[in-house]
């Protein structure tokens, strides 16, 4: 019998398992990238908050960690894109895909197709995955409305079975998943795999400071908020004393927060002021963003750097999906992914089980 757990997305990306860990910004770095990748998982490289040569270091410090098949994410409109882009290409032997959600257009996706790299891109709505489609990706991954950071409103479990309704290429399930049962039952809903943040973001090989991971691993669902303040799109999030301050803050706040953190993405990345607008002017006409949310969505990374880089939770913020509320441990990657697929080949095996028994039962 074919091996359930083989799917399109182990055979085109050249992982072992069907299971990807995904690009967060800050967190998806080299240390967990490597550890995903040998792991048997598919790791992406975060490499949407980096400069081109921080990008250009961290992505040949992967190739040196492991010699596995690995990602890629980045949005178009970042300062040094093209750059970025340049150094995945010429990396085509090792980088295997591309992921990003404000993407590329057709042009540039047929650019990577012709190197021979994969494009999936993170949706969050039917329309989107089908306008993807129709740009000529080879895969989408559909994140329902439980992911962390940026999401939508519609319920993995719903959004799911539309997007695999709509489109006719490979689908990736994110958003709620944790575990072998959440394996099993997107495989069951049509999936080729898995996607995972959050618990990839919680394991030992994770770059996030202790102080901030113990606030990850003490927090409930109660404490996981879905919020509008930060740049006027949904972002799911811990509690944290800052957001609190942001959740009460006005409009005045707002553009005041965009400016400080325009400034603070500026010193990190050494971007113009007219880089950083024409940034943001490029996310406004993508997503009907105001000025001021898409300056805060350029920038604030920064307000996630201060939790999970500098290790002070309380003056950052701390993007989570809902499933964070019910992690408790810290594993290694190695057996993080191991328990994943032990749990995914019991159920699989009890659902077998269970459905060979059924004529006996109803005789």
């Amino acid at each position: 019998m074919a091996d359930p757990l083989r799917t399109v997305l182990v055979e085109r990306l050249g992982c072992r398992y069907p299971v990807i860990q995904t690009a967060m910004g800050w967190i998806a770095e080299p240390s967990l990238v490597i550890a995903s990748c040998e792991a048997g998982a598919f790791g992406f490289l975060g490499a949407a908050v980096m400069t081109p040569e921080e990008a250009r270091t961290k992505l040949l410090a992967v190739r040196r960690g492991t010699d596995r098949p690995f990602g890629v994410n980045f949005h178009m409109f970042q300062p040094g894109a093209d750059q970025i882009v340049d150094l995945v290409i010429a990396n085509r032997d090792q980088v295997r895909a591309v992921s990003f959600g404000r993407g590329p257009d057709k042009a540039m996706i047929a650019r990577f197709r012709e190197a021979g790299i994969l494009c999936i891109p993170t949706v969050g709505a039917v329309k989107h995955a089908q306008k993807m489609v129709e740009l000529g990706v080879d895969m989408i991954n559909v994140q329902g409305g439980e992911g962390g950071g940026h999401t939508g409103s519609v319920a993995t479990t719903v959004l799911l079975p539309q997007v695999l309704d709509a489109v006719k290429v490979p689908v990736v399930a994110s958003g709620g998943f944790a575990d072998g049962r959440g394996l099993a039952a997107a495989l069951a809903y049509g999936a080729v795999g898995i996607a995972m943040g959050t618990r990839f973001l919680m394991t030992r090989e994770s770059p996030v400071p202790g102080a901030s991971k113990d606030r990850y691993l003490k927090a409930a669902t109660d404490d996981i908020i879905l919020t509008t303040r930060l740049d006027g799109i949904p972002q799911r999030m811990i509690r944290t004393p800052l957001l609190d301050r942001i959740e009460r803050s006005g409009a005045m706040g707002m553009w005041l927060r965009a400016l400080e953190s325009g400034l603070a993405m500026k010193r990190q990345t050494g971007a113009s002021w007219p880089e950083l607008i024409r940034a943001a002017q490029g996310m406004r006409a993508h997503g009907g963003l105001t000025f001021a949310q898409a300056m805060m969505a350029a920038s604030a990374p920064m307000m996630i750097q201060r939790a999970v880089v500098d290790g002070d939770p309380d003056r950052g913020v701390m993007a989570t999906g809902v499933v964070g509320g019910r992690i408790t441990d810290l594993p290694t990657c190695a057996e993080l992914v191991d328990r994943i697929m032990d749990e995914a080949r019991q159920r699989l095996a009890a659902l077998c089980a269970t459905a060979s028994d059924l004529p006996a039962a109803l005789s």
